[in-house]
């Protein structure tokens, strides 16, 4: 099981990082292709890239449960928050600055989590709650514009509308997180790729030259696709709340690609921001490996029955964090524990 859990962290990791290139990579080609449109082909390319790797992997596909009826009400929420979200993201990074939109990403985790205690009861420790007041003050921060009156920036609030569609999305799949991974992704990107292209249509976009649409369909399979299916991976086993913890990588990486590509200017305020959120988010991760972690403990009992000296072997696992200051603590075990045989495992 812990094995499953570490691999589970690596996935959550590098969903992040390939999540983090969205944003700059975006904003550039936003240059040359339509915000609708933009955010139809990221999916678009997701869905297809991930379509094209089950084909490839049977094996691997096979193994996972197929999705169900009693799977529909979860599957359409997913496709119609996803095609809202990316939408909002795309004019969130067209009227707004790229790191702040990168950074104001962070946000998702405030909305995951409160959705995941309000409607889904999942637990919410203190700490996790002192972080959302971090992430939540400096995403407050990134959204104020100043200039001599209290306004706020329409693109940071178009951002922050995006991640509370992918924090009620996270939720969604997280339901379905169980099942098909492949199967999932590929719903997720055709369907929502398909109704934002019918969206952009409505608006009466153009469609870009074929160049800008290959390029914006490999970067949907890298930043959507890759980063979905790996998402979906991890949060099977960790729960969504606490991936979405490890996803929280993401936006200070496509902040720091937006100051190297893009060569947006560091203001005082994005500093600012920048602090008060890596403090949020380190108390996440922090939050996060602390409530995760296990220690293992032997216990070796010997007693004598009908002449015969028997020695027995408990073996238990608590969580390492009730004991970090090296406080003594007790295990009560029943008589049939200790008669049952020479290695009983249990959790406490």
């Amino acid at each position: 099981m812990q094995r499953r859990k570490i691999y589970a962290i690596i996935y959550a990791v590098m969903a992040a990082v390939f999540y983090a290139i969205n944003v700059p990579l975006s904003k550039l080609l936003l240059d040359h292709v339509g915000t609708t449109t933009m955010a139809a082909l990221l999916y678009l390319g997701a869905g297809i890239g991930i379509l094209i790797m089950s084909l490839f992997n049977k094996g691997d596909n096979s193994r996972e449960d197929k999705l169900n009826k009693n799977d529909l009400p979860y599957v359409i929420g997913m496709i119609l928050l996803d095609i809202a979200a990316p939408i909002f993201l795309m004019f969130g990074i067209r009227y707004g600055s790229s790191a702040n939109a990168s950074l104001l990403g962070n946000f998702e985790i405030v909305a995951t989590t409160l959705i995941a205690l309000l409607i889904f009861k999942e637990a919410v420790s203190i700490r996790l709650w002192a972080a959302i007041s971090f992430i939540t003050l400096s995403s407050i921060i990134l959204s104020y514009e100043g200039a001599g009156s209290f306004q706020f920036s329409y693109g940071s609030i178009l951002v922050l509308l995006a991640t509370i569609c992918w924090g009620f999305e996270n939720n969604c799949t997280r339901n379905i997180s169980s099942k098909n991974t492949y199967e999932i992704v590929v719903l997720k990107g055709i369907f929502s790729g398909a109704g934002s292209l019918v969206i952009a249509l409505i608006l009466h976009e153009k469609l870009p030259d074929i160049i800008y649409i290959a390029k914006a369909l490999l970067l949907g399979f890298v930043a959507y696709g890759l980063s979905i299916f790996l998402y979906v991976r991890a949060q099977n086993i960790l729960g969504a709340a606490k991936t979405s913890a490890y996803y929280a990588v993401a936006p200070f990486i496509g902040a720091f690609l937006s100051f190297i590509l893009l060569k947006e200017k560091l203001s005082v305020t994005f500093v600012i921001a920048f602090l008060v959120m890596t403090i949020g988010t380190i108390m996440v991760v922090l939050d996060t490996l602390l409530r995760n972690h296990t220690h293992e403990h032997q216990h070796t009992f010997t007693h004598t029955h009908d002449g015969y000296t028997h020695t027995h072997t408990i073996i238990h696992t608590h969580p390492h964090n009730h004991y970090l200051n090296g406080e003594k603590h007790g295990h009560h075990h029943t008589k049939e524990e200790l008669e049952k045989g020479h290695e009983i495992t249990f959790d406490v």
